[in-house]
Formats: C-alpha cells, structure tokens, sequence
C-alpha cells in the first residue's frame, strides 16, 4: 500500500478508466482531489466520519477555489487560441504545469490533515467516496469506476 497520498494517486489515476472517471466527477462538481483522498483513507482503513469529511473539506475548499480553478480555466481558455499560437502554446503548458503542482499541494495538504487519524478500523470504512463526492454523483457509474479501480489497485498492491 502506498503510504503517501501522492503516489497512491498517480498510481490510482495511471488505472484504466480512472482519468475519465475523475473528468466526469469533476463536471459534477466533484474535487478530484478530494476523491482520491477518499479512495487513500478507505485503503487505509481510516473509519469514516462527517467531521473528518469537514475538515478535508476546509482544507480543499478554499485551495481549489483560490489556486486550482484559476489555473485550471486559464488553461481551458486558452485550449483553442494555443492551437494557433505556439508562444501561446508553451505557456499553457507551463499553467498546466502550475495547476499539477497545485494539485500536488493541495494531496500534500490532505494528507496532513488525515494523518494523525487511525488507520486499519474495523468499522466500515466504504463511505469515504459517498461521503466526499458531490450529491450529483453518488450512483453515478463514474463515481462507481472510480471505487472499482480503486479496489482493483489495492488488490494489486496486496498481491490478491
């Protein structure tokens, strides 16, 4: 198991269907950040709690808003213009380049938050997804790939 959230989402996100997963959740309205961190504290057997979900959420709430989704919609404003522009096209790979790093910041951020949070509970701990994911996406089959291939990667790291 990975015990960083970092390389548990690069390794989670590089699974087959997840990068679509996570776009999907993402148009719902869904921090993709946020939902990794869901599929992280559910391998970690970290029990699930509404206080828990709302400190996560304090923590990513105000990152996403104020440093992620600025990047991200500059780089989506310049997706056509950057076809027909090379100048153009190098800097939305450095604002690209920006928002990873954000979202970087932001797993870092996450992680120290969950960390001092037990981890191997017995209790159930599958309302990690539920209890993150936007309204909208609870059922959705997206949200579903997602904790497919989630469960699929821990299998794997466990040798199942």
């Amino acid at each position: 198991m990975y015990t960083d959230l970092w390389n548990h989402a690069l390794a989670l996100y590089a699974r087959p269907g997840v990068e679509t997963a996570c776009l999907e959740l993402q148009a719902m309205g869904g921090d993709v950040c946020l939902l990794l961190c869901a599929t992280w504290l559910q391998a970690r057997a970290v029990a699930f709690s509404d206080a828990r979900a709302q400190a996560l959420r304090a923590v990513a709430g105000p990152w996403q808003h104020e440093v992620v989704a600025p990047l991200r919609s500059l780089r989506q404003q310049w997706r056509t213009p950057a076809q027909h522009d090379p100048h153009l096209a190098v800097l939305r790979e450095q604002v690209k380049g920006l928002e990873l790093q954000a979202e970087k910041q932001l797993l870092q951020r996450l992680e120290t938050c969950a960390q001092q949070w037990p981890t191997g509970s017995h209790e159930p701990t599958d309302d990690w997804l539920d209890g993150l994911a936007p309204d909208q996406a609870r059922g959705h089959d997206a949200l579903v790939d997602l904790r497919v291939a989630a469960a699929g990667l821990q299998e794997a790291e466990d040798g199942v």
